[in-house]
């Protein structure tokens, strides 16, 4: 019985449609009461017809109008009995306004006239003649103020765009422009993403699950004087799970969940973001309680200038302000939460960040190799795989990558294999996804000459030749000469994953990308422009050695390293212009030295470099096992290779890399 209620109490929304609508109805009503649609209906004869009628007195009443040169006639009661006028009846539609038999256009007014006045005066007819003009004052009145009604309309459009960005609905009324836009899932939501659909992140979702938690049973927590925490921040490079985390929770909690971004604040309009800040606490008040899910923060979280004279900043300023109020200030209550993600947390006000407004920062690192395979097994699920796929090498192969490069890859992998006609996606599918992806698009018709393909050979075999003859070096997996993407050859690694970096590590890294250029200078003694991404990373990796770690004997155990990231926008230096020369000074004996280290190693094994670089050139494409045949075993061969922080490029080949041992 309630539900009946409950739709008999729904009311149709009001529409501005509706009045649309009824305008239009207006206007042809008037139009039609007026006779506007009336003579349609008329039979047409020609000037000549009407004489002859006249003649034969069958005409009672003749209208002429002026301003068309239309002339309306009316039969008398005799002439309608007639034959020949059986269908000059009219149709009466409207009963207050009669109809003309017939109509027709006359030319020249006066030769109109003078021809009725002589038929009428030889035939003795008694025909009434009236003069009139058509004038349509409504539609004149249309006409007349159509362009104010257009720019009427056209203001009221740009407005309604302007306050909700969607064009219609009640939240596009310009009076509702500091409303929240947050979107609101409840129980009756169909949220399907849980915690089980996170793979990886356990320190995260424990603390992300303990926030659920406490919502749904605040006693266990208070019962012992503990208090919810006021908000949580997500910190974590893009694509590592933080939306997802998110996703969860409202998947998971049985409060209203409130979701919004942090550029819905932004707006041209003075005052807008505060009032919208105002509003969604509002909202989540009194649905308490309830959670706040902000992403993208730092969009109006920003750390505050202190000498703002352009006053652009003022409305993010003033957003920020309230937002602050807001999670912690008077008559703050304690049953709403706040979620927050950003990537850029060092950006973020320093008021923001303390205890009682987001009192936890979650940071969600890149996964692990353990993780990674927990997230291959979460995307993998919907995805038709071979029986023989290894998702433990699979993890392996995607070093450095995120969750939403892995569900990347299995998409990419997916396609590959539906291009192929394959009926499951295998093993090969997901290695040419991951060079697709990392290295780009296999270019096979690129033209390049012989020289160039033979230089291009030996800098990669130099690559692969110092990288196998150093303890510290990344463990070698494929090397090309196939064009993909902007590279013309590449070498694929996988270096372990570290935590902290020695420096014979480092400069065995940068000795193994400088053998390339150094694999030019021995063999062609001449060097090429192809070292340039190899030159820039050594260059960064120098440069870090001696301002950031403080690794140079030189300039001694100083950084210059700014955490917070406010030295970016400064236009001086931390150090003298004597400690630039010394720092430039030390970055470039750091790089020549290893160039020069990697010279004497690719001297010493000239002939195995020339016999590689043979071999790359006749099959375009080597992997590991190649270089055992040459090399031998590797020296430094270590009891466990696991995989590393970062791939370089490889080719779409269709032999099967070798797995790691």
């Amino acid at each position: 019985m309630a539900k009946d209620n409950k739709n008999l109490n729904k009311k149709p929304k009001f529409s501005p449609y509706w009045i649309y609508g009824f305008i239009i109805a207006a206007f042809l009503a008037i139009q039609l009461f007026s006779g506007g649609f009336g003579d349609s209906t008329v039979n047409s004869i020609t000037p000549s017809d009407f004489k002859e009628y006249l003649r034969n007195n069958d005409v009672a009443k003749i209208e002429i109008i002026r301003n068309t040169h239309v002339a309306k006639v009316f039969l008398t009661k005799e002439a309608l009995d007639k034959e020949v006028h059986k269908k000059a009846k009219p149709n009466n539609i409207m009963p207050f306004s009669p109809q003309p038999n017939y109509t027709f256009e006359f030319g020249d007014l006066q030769n109109f006239e003078n021809d009725i006045d002589k038929i009428i005066n030889e035939n003795n007819s008694a025909v009434e003649v009236k003069y009139d003009t058509d004038d349509n004052l409504f539609g004149n009145l249309l006409i007349s103020l159509l362009p104010f009604i257009l720019i009427i309309g056209v203001w009221i459009f740009i407005m309604r765009r302007m306050s909700s960005g969607s064009g219609g609905g009640a939240g596009g009324q310009i009076f509702n422009i500091g409303k929240s836009k947050a979107k609101l899932f409840d129980e009756k939501t169909d949220v399907k993403t849980s915690f089980k659909d996170v793979a990886g992140l356990e320190g995260a979702k424990e603390e992300v699950q303990e926030i659920v938690d406490f919502l749904k049973n605040p006693e266990k927590y208070t019962s012992l004087g503990g208090k919810i925490p006021k908000g949580a921040l997500l910190v974590g490079q893009p694509g590592t799970g933080k939306t997802l985390l998110a996703k969860a929770v409202a998947g998971e909690a049985k409060v209203p969940f409130f979701s919004l971004s942090g550029s819905d604040f932004v707006e041209m309009f003075v005052g807008v973001g505060a009032s919208r800040v105002r509003d969604l606490f509002k909202q989540a008040k009194e649905k308490s309680p309830a959670i706040i899910f902000i992403d993208e923060i730092d969009a109006i979280g920003r750390a505050r200038g202190k000498s703002n004279f352009s006053g652009s900043n003022d409305e993010r300023e003033n957003t920020l302000n309230q937002l602050l109020t807001e999670m912690d200030g008077f008559g703050t209550n304690t049953n709403v939460i706040v979620l927050a993600a950003t990537n850029r947390a060092d950006v973020l006000d320093k008021a923001l960040m303390r205890a009682g407004r987001f009192d936890r920062q979650i940071f969600v690192d890149l996964p692990d190799v353990r993780e990674r395979k927990e997230i291959f097994e979460v995307h993998l699920r919907p995805i038709k795989q071979s029986e023989k796929l290894d998702v433990d090498f699979l993890a392996k192969q995607t070093p450095g990558f995120s969750g939403a490069d892995i569900a990347n890859v299995c998409n990419e992998a997916a396609l590959i294999a539906a291009r192929n006609g394959k009926k499951a996606v295998d093993k090969q599918d997901f290695l040419d996804a991951v060079d697709r992806i990392v290295g780009g698009l296999e270019k096979k018709n690129k033209i390049i000459t012989k020289d160039e393909k033979k230089a291009i050979a030996y800098h990669e075999a130099g690559h692969a030749t110092v990288s196998w003859m150093l303890e510290h070096a990344a463990p070698l997996v494929k090397v090309t000469i196939v064009p993909r993407g902007q590279s013309l050859g590449a070498a694929w690694y996988l270096p372990e994953e570290r935590l902290i970096v020695r420096p014979e590590q480092m400069l065995d890294e940068m000795c193994a990308a400088l053998g390339g250029r150094a694999a030019e200078k021995v063999i062609f003694n001449k060097i090429s422009t192809g070292a340039l991404s190899d030159l820039e990373k050594v260059t960064k990796q120098a440069r870090a050695m001696v301002t950031i770690y403080g690794l140079s004997d030189k300039v001694g155990n100083l950084t210059y390293y700014d955490s917070s990231g406010q030295s970016e926008y400064g236009f001086t230096k931390p150090y003298s212009e004597q400690t630039a020369e010394l720092i430039d000074k030390e970055i470039s004996n750091i790089i020549e030295e290893q160039y020069q280290r990697a010279i004497d190693l690719l001297e010493k094994h000239k002939d195995k470099l020339t016999e590689l670089a043979e071999v790359l050139l006749e099959k375009e494409v080597i992997f590991k096992d190649n270089l055992e045949k040459i090399f031998g075993e590797r020296p430094f061969k270590k009891p466990e290779e696991v995989a590393p922080k970062k791939l370089e490029v490889k080719d779409d080949s269709k032999e099967e890399v070798q797995e790691e041992e």
